[in-house]
């Protein structure tokens, strides 16, 4: 029997549920996993999510709902880590397309549903920013976790939402994700850690990396995102609980106004009016940004000192670790630099690689 997983926002919620289909499977028939290409400016220079006209080597599975193999290739300039995903991960890696918008990843659903025939179906997130209701001042990236919620509420089977990591994704405070909670479905461990963990050391997704360096015991305050935003790693980190779908769109205003769209213009729309913006505006503004600053040299003459004032500050706040992704940003490097930042740093100070985190030197 086939289950089918929905990772409600992309990217590292989808090795999130590899994650989890392997905690709570072990290597019973894997998973499809339907997930967003949307890798942020990271990975992809081009703002927003690609669809499946942004690849090629898709592979039809109906008529709405293509497959990612190993051998798919985003078309130059857009970049995807979904194909390299496909390669390292077991299970099978299926597309969102959110340019039809609710309208769309609906019939999207409904087709896979028909084709697979699934045990189960779970929609995954990670952090618990699906929850939110669209107008929290910490709340940064509501859009896809939305657009999921308002399908998965249609469709014409049963589906299971669940939360992993609460408060993780720095999007709602942690206390105020806690309080919404349904039954603790799973805590992962440091086993259940293993089959991503090399996946981990490439996937820029900070939320499940602390994810996965909770559930091997790493505790303290974690800094992320270009802003620093700390986040603190604790016993809740590793856990994943079941919340009521209907309680969560009720809550969630975006997902109810975006419920009959057809178009991603349409969705941004209504997200301007909910929450006050879209972050696909964010990102097409820092992309025209980022178009006009010079490429840095990564030197170790240069870095380590920046490392060394940075840890040096982060020390009196508080912060414990932080991400290649963010000490990327710290450091003023390109986002395709990050990979070799990571190799540069864990060969120097190998002791300081809390694997997928940093750990700041005492």
């Amino acid at each position: 029997m086939t289950r089918l997983i929905v990772a409600a926002g992309g990217g590292g919620d989808a090795v999130a549920a590899a994650m989890l289909d392997a905690a709570l499977y072990g290597d019973d028939d894997q998973a499809v996993i339907l997930t967003y290409a949307w890798d942020r400016l990271l990975v992809d220079p081009i703002p927003g999510p690609r669809g499946p006209a942004d690849f090629t080597g898709l592979e039809p599975l109906t008529p709405s709902v293509w497959s990612v193999p190993a051998e798919a290739r985003p078309i130059a300039p857009a970049g995807s880590t979904l194909p390299r995903l496909a390669a390292e991960l077991p299970q099978t890696i299926t597309l969102i397309d959110p340019h039809h918008g609710v309208d769309g990843v609906t019939r999207q659903l409904n087709q896979l549903i028909g084709l697979l025939e699934p045990s189960s179906i779970d929609l995954l997130d990670v952090g618990g920013d699906i929850l939110a209701r669209g107008d929290e001042p910490t709340l940064k990236s509501p859009l896809a976790d939305a657009l999921t919620l308002a399908a998965c509420c249609q469709v014409t089977a049963p589906v299971r939402l669940l939360v992993a990591g609460p408060g993780l994704d720095g999007e709602l405070p942690l206390d105020k994700v806690r309080s919404l909670l349904g039954p603790l479905v799973h805590a992962f461990t440091a086993e259940d850690a293993e089959p991503v963990s090399s996946v981990l050391e490439w996937h820029p997704s900070e939320a499940t990396g602390m994810l996965a360096a909770t559930a091997r015991g790493v505790r303290g305050i974690c800094e992320v995102r270009d802003a620093g935003l700390p986040i603190p790693l604790t016993d809740a980190g590793p856990t994943v609980h079941e919340v009521d779908l209907d309680d969560a769109l009720n809550r969630n205003e975006l997902a109810r106004a975006i419920l009959s769209t057809t178009t991603l213009d349409q969705v941004e729309a209504h997200s301007r009016e909910v929450c006050g913006y879209s972050e696909i505006d964010y990102e097409r503004n820092k992309a025209a940004w980022l178009k006009d600053q010079p490429t840095v040299k990564l030197d170790p003459g240069t870095v380590l000192p920046q490392l060394d004032e940075f840890e040096n500050e982060a020390r009196s706040r508080g912060v414990t670790h932080t991400t290649f992704r963010h000490l990327t940003e710290v450091l003023n490097l390109s986002g395709s630099q990050r990979d070799d930042l990571r190799r540069l740093l864990t060969n120097i100070r190998p002791q300081q690689h809390t694997a997928p985190l940093w750990k700041l030197s005492q």
